[in-house]
């Protein structure tokens, strides 16, 4: 055995450094230098693990001589998760899904092995099979090829991985796996680095998809080096409120697809289940005579949605007045606020005002702007808007409107869930030739007589 050395890593990018230091040299993070022991490993593939000989000698060849064919993919079972990855499973590929404690990452993963008719193998490193089963028999056995293993030595993982051949490798949690290559605990930075490595080089050699679980850490990143998201061909974000049904399962990486799209599922007893409209979910409680209510018609990745903001302005009981937002940046809820009150004229300034997304997402789309400015001037004013208008627009530092792109989807989106009116900036290039009233407006003043006369 190779002699143990003390190396100091940093857990955000894993640099190594001689020494401790306050900030990394590398990334500029501070106090993300830990000290670990590090064994210098003899073998590092997989094989070596696995038992299973030598590594195959590589060669070199002419690029004109390298196949062009297109990735091989397969349906996962999930609709959702189809559309977030591209398309499907691609064989060989290495996807990384991120998200907060009990979130749902487990029970989406154990979902698509007990529907998926392949064979597939679930590590557990977390919980017994016990705990497991119980899950499985919530969510319903539909694959008699689901197979489970309740270890985190990576060495027991790749030989019975290598006896049996699984379709699909689904580990539950990158973080519990233990390489003996590196003498360090479980879910430090080296040996997520290692396992992760051997993971990669599994899946790029045998043809098999691997599925890796990841814990985030408070500033809501994965946990462990950066550079543990470039390795992995896809990174895939699952969020929510937990006190919401409501998750939403957003790609930040994908080598095989687009980034933009998204996936949308309502958390039950039984496990995750589709929606087929989330729209018309997000406005099915909605207040039509209460004031401080808007719709907006948002994206979601490439996908229409329309949403509901609901807005509180009072006068504010202490000195300073609060702002505070729930899925809405509040950086950009004083900036509007700022706008209204220097170039429209609205006092908002001796005023609490409260910002609530309904369904407990987090929206960062510009055009939703302009639902925001209408709810917090409904709020105000205590009337309420119209039941059947929606506002798509960007509110820029001057008041004035400016166009989003899709707009024709968003319109298209409204007109299907029966809205007669949406108001959008007076420079969206679009032509109406719908059946929903279509107001363009130049200044947010324009939109304030329209609403309020």
């Amino acid at each position: 055995m190779a002699k143990a050395k003390v190396e100091y890593l940093c857990q955000s990018c894993g640099a190594r450094h001689s020494k401790w230091m306050g900030q990394c040299s590398r990334c500029g993070e501070w106090n993300t230098i830990v000290e670990e022991v590090v064994q210098a490993p003899s073998k590092t593939d997989w094989k070596s693990n696995a038992k299973s000989g030598a590594s195959q000698k590589a060669s070199i060849r002419s690029i004109r001589d390298v196949q062009a064919d297109h990735a091989q993919r397969f349906g996962s079972g999930d609709s959702e998760l189809d559309r977030v990855l591209g398309g499907g499973v691609v064989s060989g590929s290495v996807v990384l899904i991120g998200g907060e404690p009990g979130i749902g990452k487990s029970t989406l993963m154990l979902q698509m092995a007990l529907n998926l008719p392949k064979k597939v193998l679930y590590i557990s490193g977390e919980e017994s099979e016990h705990q497991v089963q119980m899950r499985a028999q919530r969510i319903g056995i539909k694959n008699e090829e689901c197979y489970l293993l309740t270890s985190t030595q990576s060495q027991e993982i790749f030989q019975l991985a290598a006896e049996n051949k699984p379709d699909i490798l689904v580990i539950d949690s990158i973080q519990t796996l233990q390489s003996p290559l590196i003498d360090s605990a479980p879910g430090s930075v080296s040996q997520i680095r290692q396992c992760s490595a051997e993971l990669i080089q599994y899946a790029k050699e045998t043809g098999t998809p691997v599925f890796l679980i990841g814990h985030i850490t408070k500033e809501g990143q994965i946990a462990g080096p950066k550079l543990l998201e470039h390795m992995v061909d896809t990174v895939l974000q699952f969020e929510g409120d937990r006190h919401h049904i409501y998750r939403l399962l957003r790609a930040h990486k994908n080598r095989f697809g687009s980034t933009h799209e998204i996936g949308i599922y309502e958390m039950h007893g039984a496990g995750m289940r589709i929606v087929e409209n989330p729209s018309q979910l997000m406005l099915s409680e909605r207040g039509a005579d209460l004031s401080g209510n808007a719709v907006a018609a948002t994206l979601e990745g490439i996908r229409p949605m329309l949403i509901e903001v609901q807005a509180l302005a009072s006068t504010a009981v202490y000195g300073t007045p609060q702002r505070s937002t729930t899925g809405y940046d509040t950086r950009r809820l004083n900036m509007l606020l700022a706008v209204l009150e220097k170039r429209c004229g609205f006092r908002l300034g001796t005023k609490d005002v409260f910002l609530n997304i309904t369904g407990g997402i987090k929206v960062d789309d510009p055009a939703i702007d302009l639902a925001v400015v209408a709810a917090i001037l409904s709020s105000n004013e205590d009337i309420a808007l119209a039941p059947k208008v929606c506002f798509a627009a960007e509110v820029g530092l001057s008041g004035e409107l400016r166009p989003v792109p899709r707009i024709e989807q968003r319109v298209s989106e409204a007109e299907k869930l029966g809205f007669e009116e949406i108001v959008i900036s007076a420079s969206s290039k679009f032509k109406s030739q719908s059946g929903i009233q279509v107001i363009r407006c130049k200044q947010v003043e324009e939109v304030f007589q329209h609403l309020f006369g």
